[in-house]
């Protein structure tokens, strides 16, 4: 708290398992959290959850898409009213099975995990106040993804699930990097781990085996939220937090400049900013 101020954060697919995990937390610690989702029906249900063990809390629900430019833009346009804020979590994302294209005819992941952060992270700048921070999730994923200069431009038969996820993790990494220095900003990323949520569906075939042999060594939803809510909470810059505590970002990854440069130059010209 600061004086009489409940500091004030944004936290995107609030709903879902991590999301929500993370929205109680915060709460708990006495922020008022403005849950940024898509499905609003599933939000409240989850905002009435939190209630029932947290009646003090402070909870708003706002509608957002991140695979569309248009709820985004709109989305930061209602936010001007609620500027300072102290905080904003990336923390939405979707591993979805098959192909698909978000409004502006990107593949989903990309438009959900990447270009929507990336987005909305840039028009909320303007809206954070001074010790403000933003936090993006990313994954261990990240390590084996390579990004080519069809980044963008992948077709259905480029698609695989995790390969798709992967790229997205990258470049929200790269993003980070490169938001840090140009604004001048707190980044800092977050790593969950891997953790049983409702993103973990592979396929038919597999879920089961998942069940039995992957699901048991999951992180919970609450313990893969911790990383970020500590990232929220900390005076650090550029650091990349986990179960383990937080650490720098590798030097190996600041070093690719010029692909960091390529991306966000890339990206601008994409979402028209």
């Amino acid at each position: 708290m600061e004086g009489l101020r409940r500091k004030s954060i944004i936290i995107t697919g609030a709903s879902g398992g991590m999301g929500s995990a993370a929205t109680e937390e915060m709460a708990r610690r006495g922020y008022r959290v403005i849950m940024a989702c898509r499905n609003l029906k599933k939000a409240d249900a989850v905002r009435s959850g939190i209630l029932k063990k947290v009646p003090d809390a402070r909870l708003d629900i706002e509608e957002l898409h991140l695979d569309s430019f248009a709820s985004i833009r709109a989305f930061a346009t209602r936010m001007q009213g609620e500027a300072p804020l102290d905080g904003l979590f990336n923390n939405a994302g979707v591993l979805p099975r098959r192909y698909s294209l978000t409004v502006e005819g990107y593949e989903q992941t990309l438009g959900v995990n990447y270009l929507g952060p990336w987005l909305l992270s840039n028009l909320m700048l303007p809206m954070l106040g001074e010790n403000a921070g933003i936090v993006n999730m990313v994954s261990i994923s990240a390590k084996a993804a390579k990004l080519g200069r069809d980044f963008f431009d992948k077709g259905e038969k480029d698609f695989h699930q995790l390969r798709t996820y992967a790229g997205t993790k990258l470049a929200l990494m790269y993003f980070s990097i490169a938001l840090a220095q140009k604004s001048g900003r707190r980044v800092n990323m977050s790593d969950p781990g891997i953790v049983d949520t409702d993103m973990i569906r592979l396929g038919r075939w597999f879920d089961p085996l998942t069940d039995i042999f992957f699901r048991p060594f999951c992180n919970s939803p609450a313990r893969g939220a911790r990383p970020a809510v500590n990232a929220l909470c900390s005076d650090c810059d550029m650091q990349i937090f986990s179960g383990n505590g937080h650490r720098d970002v590798p030097r190996e990854l600041l070093g690719r400049g010029a692909e960091i440069e390529w991306l966000w130059e890339e990206t601008s010209r994409r979402v028209g900013l």
